[in-house]
């Protein structure tokens, strides 16, 4: 089986779709697929398509329907495509219908998703792995960490704004 996966994200970028492509297509070769990563489908073969981001790759998404009408298609929504494309694109809701099957990366992503599309999508939980040694918690601190391609919509100082309503002691 071949399979192609379209992200968004150019060859080398360090932005998540970019690391979602290569980490599926690790675990997709593992499993014995051929697999081709591109920034947009230009009509290569492929069994199925995996589209990451269902607004930034909506040209492929229609291409890849439009010649290959029987061949399944997944959207993979990403993050920002889920929680503000969907209500207000016109492109991004076209990608989830032509999709065969949806992805959402967290359980709740599910009740974004209109209703009529629900039974398409599935929660595949994205991973990290897990570091080498022993990890020990500080007892004299509550340590947070924010990951991420951090940018406006993202909302990168809302755990900063958190931490101020937290009491003195804390």
């Amino acid at each position: 089986m071949t399979i192609c996966i379209i992200t968004p994200a150019p060859a080398r970028s360090r932005r998540g779709n970019r690391w979602t492509a290569l980490r599926w297509a690790r675990i997709l070769r593992g499993l014995g697929a051929r697999v081709v990563i591109e920034e947009e489908y230009k009509g290569r073969r492929c069994d199925l398509l995996v589209a990451l981001h269902a607004r930034r790759s909506f040209p492929s998404i229609e291409r890849f329907r439009r010649e290959h009408p029987d061949n399944p298609l997944i959207v993979v929504l990403t993050g920002t495509d889920l929680y503000g494309d969907i209500r207000t694109d016109a492109r991004a809701q076209q990608s989830l219908e032509m999709a065969s099957r949806l992805v959402v990366l967290q359980p709740l992503g599910m009740e974004e998703l209109p209703e009529h599309l629900r039974g398409r999508a599935r929660v595949i939980v994205q991973s990290a792995e897990k570091p080498q040694g022993v990890f020990t918690p500080r007892k004299d601190a509550f340590e947070v960490c924010v990951l991420g391609h951090l940018r406006p919509v993202k909302d990168p100082f809302r755990t900063a704004l958190a931490a101020r309503l937290l009491p003195g002691s804390s």
